[in-house]
């Protein structure tokens, strides 16, 4: 069934939205990132948004209505999102906000292609364009505008943590699609959720033991309270209801903001700003976007 023009306005709203939300958890999380480990820190994420997430669902479309039918679905999705988190988080440690918003923005042509795999989702000449320029520009920004550093290859230790983080991320959105078996949008991702917080109390149980919570600064707990209620609650519910709106690839394409949104952050954070070469990176993205919104015209 087709979807109408309103139905996909408010999906490209949805993302709009995730885009400037996500970029926050680029430079709060650089804040924090050597503070705790990242294990630990995205197991208690889950675990808050998760909360808001199921007491959202029970007092909207209800939990005992929908039952949480083939829970590998939400194995597998959840423990994309989780490996994404993480991999972020360890990456933020050594890498800097602007560089992983740039690899960020590379997800839009891994979507893409996991959307042909898992959908057979195809990639019109406008989008397959729009790709091309929104990759280049992210190449830029991610070896700092220097030829000779992109014939080197020379990637630093964090950005191709990160990079490993943006393939589980772009595997997630035709994923969701494909998984959805009519649940609404909060019911759907309070299961992706909880599965994603067993595996990470599996996976991460000798570092959650193993930090002195009491011991961790303030900005540690405003930084997880923004993470679990707008980067990880919020933008859950946004990405899920984009991506049953949307075609994978424009899901992903508002990632091209994200660099953008993380200068505005820096710049509030008071830190510097990129320098003008790299900019121009950040301007190929913008453009790339552009062309994806204006395949709606």
């Amino acid at each position: 069934m087709a979807l109408t023009r309103a139905e996909a306005l408010r999906g490209h709203l949805a993302m709009l939205a995730f885009s400037g939300l996500v970029a926050g958890s680029f430079s709060f999380g650089k804040l924090i990132a050597n503070d705790i480990d990242p294990a630990a820190l995205t197991a208690l994420r889950f675990a808050l948004a998760g909360g808001l997430i199921g007491a959202a669902a029970a007092l909207g479309p209800g939990l005992r209505a929908h039952r949480f039918r083939a829970p590998w679905r939400f194995v597998i999705l959840g423990g994309l999102f989780g490996a994404y988190f993480v991999l972020m988080f360890e990456a933020l440690k050594t890498a800097e906000p602007v560089a992983t918003a740039a690899i960020f923005t590379l997800t839009p042509v891994m979507a893409a292609g996991f959307g042909w795999l898992f959908l057979r989702q195809l990639t019109t000449g406008r989008m397959a364009l729009a790709l091309a320029v929104g990759a280049a520009g992210a190449l830029w920004v991610i070896f700092r505008g220097d030829p000779a550093a992109l014939i080197a290859f020379d990637l630093g230790r964090g950005e191709a943590v990160f990079f490993v983080a943006a393939l589980a991320h772009a595997a997630y959105t035709p994923l969701v699609r494909k998984f959805n078996r009519g649940e609404p949008a909060l019911v759907f991702t309070f299961g992706m959720m909880m599965a994603a917080l067993v595996l990470l109390l599996i996976y991460g149980l000798p570092s959650i033991r193993a930090t002195d919570w009491a011991a961790l600064p303030a900005r540690v707990w405003w930084v997880v309270l923004y993470l679990a209620v707008f980067t990880s609650a919020v933008t859950f519910v946004l990405l899920q209801y984009a991506a049953m709106r949307l075609p994978s690839a424009k899901v992903m394409a508002y990632t091209y903001l994200t660099p953008s949104w993380v200068i505005g952050w820096e710049i509030a954070l008071g830190n510097a700003a990129p320098r003008g070469l790299v900019l121009g990176g950040i301007g190929l993205t913008v453009v790339a976007l552009v062309l994806l919104l204006k395949e709606d015209g």
